[in-house]
């Protein structure tokens, strides 16, 4: 198993909100996981929403890339299912599963989880791109 990297090294907004570390678990499974920081909650003082999407989506995308050795993929598909709240400084870990693989299509299943609760449960589709991104994808 991998130790976590950091995949949020170039600016925008992943990098500015925190960051995400990721890791490979074994073939077609992957983990990525973060910490509650203020930025990051709602006026409730739960984690807002949007965050807990923009982890998914990243974290899958990268988990999608990897699968496909390194070929871009983006999000076609992203279904959330919300089901308990986190707050300030309670790490995530997001728990993704690449159930099936075509020429041009990543299905996937995640589950997000902290102090051994699930969180949140999403699966998706991302689309393989046959155009190479320079400095793209894992680590970059």
């Amino acid at each position: 198993m991998e130790k976590f990297r950091q995949i949020s090294k170039r600016p925008g907004f992943l990098k500015n909100n925190g960051g995400l570390l990721f890791r490979k678990i074994k073939n077609n499974k992957f983990e990525f996981k973060t910490i509650i920081k203020k930025i990051h909650l709602n006026r409730a003082k739960n984690t807002h929403g949007g965050y807990i999407c923009s982890i998914i989506d990243a974290g899958a995308g990268t988990a999608a890339h990897l699968s496909v050795d390194g070929k871009p993929c983006v999000t076609i598909s992203l279904e959330i299912k919300f089901i308990a709240p986190t707050k300030l400084n309670d790490i995530i870990v997001g728990t993704i599963s690449i159930s099936k693989k075509t020429n041009s299509l990543v299905f996937l299943n995640c589950i997000i989880k902290s102090n051994k609760k699930i969180i949140a449960t999403s699966s998706g589709i991302w689309k393989i791109l046959n155009n190479k991104i320079i400095g793209a994808g894992y680590g970059g």
